[in-house]
């Protein structure tokens, strides 16, 4: 089916979240993969609870916030690697399908545009570094409304710049509370589920389930 946009969320769809830890895991220690799932999860949490507080904080101090909060969880982790850490996720990996993927979508005369909890810095410092720059019409970001996924109006963003009704947008995210948000929206929603997790939100499940994003 062709849509008339095609809509990515960047951290854990387009690039890789745990790339920049993985980068230094030699220096990080035999615990790098339990360090790099920490800090992950607090991001997000910290954006989920500033979101319901109504106390917004851009998605790069909480992303430094949840780090250090990740060097006493992860005790043994030498905090001298924090620069380098935060350096690092200025330019995470792309998955290696996204370039030829995006290319293939944008062929067919669609929108491509990825719409991120990320704050415009950090999404245009991915993006360069990515080389998707060619690639990719318009970068969303919730910095605009001082709020994150998946609150309604976040999702709104694209409808109401491309004037388009929900179902003609299909929207792709490896994070399936994301998904969630999207599908109760109303956009045609795809799941990247990279690694096989169980699903979850049964009542807002997604329209089609993908082990990368090679098959759209």
């Amino acid at each position: 089916m062709s849509h008339a946009a095609y809509v990515f969320d960047a951290y854990g769809t387009l690039f890789d979240v745990h790339a920049a830890v993985r980068r230094h895991a030699g220096d990080v220690g035999e615990n790098y993969q339990l360090f790099s799932e920490v800090w992950r999860a607090k991001q997000l949490e910290y954006s989920w609870t500033r979101a319901l507080m109504g106390a917004y904080r851009d998605f790069w101090t909480l992303t430094e916030e949840a780090l250090d909060f990740t060097f006493q969880r992860v005790p043994g982790v030498d905090r001298s690697l924090r620069t380098k850490l935060l350096e690092a996720y200025w330019k995470l990996d792309c998955y290696p399908e996204v370039p030829a993927v995006l290319k293939g979508l944008k062929g067919r005369g669609a929108k491509i545009a990825i719409l991120s909890n990320g704050s415009p810095e950090m999404l245009k410092s991915a993006v360069a570094n990515a080389a998707l720059d060619t690639v990719i019409d318009d970068v969303f970001s919730v910095d605009a409304l001082k709020t994150y996924k998946t609150a309604p109006a976040v999702y709104d963003l694209v409808t109401t710049a491309y004037r388009l009704y929900p179902n003609a947008v299909s929207f792709q995210s490896s994070n399936r509370w994301d998904v969630a948000g999207a599908t109760r929206f109303g956009f045609r929603t795809v799941w990247i589920n990279r690694s096989n997790a169980p699903d979850e939100y049964g009542d807002l499940g997604p329209s089609l389930i993908l082990p990368s994003l090679d098959a759209l």
